[in-house]
């Protein structure tokens, strides 16, 4: 049980690293596709949204 946690703790430390050394070496790049995401992010965070935040007092049916 402990050899699987070890190797996952490895396995994050190494992603995290590798994303921090690609994001160094090409953050022009990756903040000029910061627009894009945002706009790709908006449909999908209101498709996925489920209104359940929304509570209206005079909600008449």
């Amino acid at each position: 049980m402990t050899t699987n946690r070890t190797l996952l703790l490895m396995g994050i430390s190494l992603l995290l690293i590798a994303v921090f050394y690609f994001l160094r070496e090409h953050w022009g790049h990756a903040l000029g596709l910061a627009p894009y995401v945002i706009l790709l992010v908006c449909p999908l965070m209101h498709l996925f949204h489920r209104h359940g935040g929304h509570h209206h007092k005079d909600h008449r049916p």
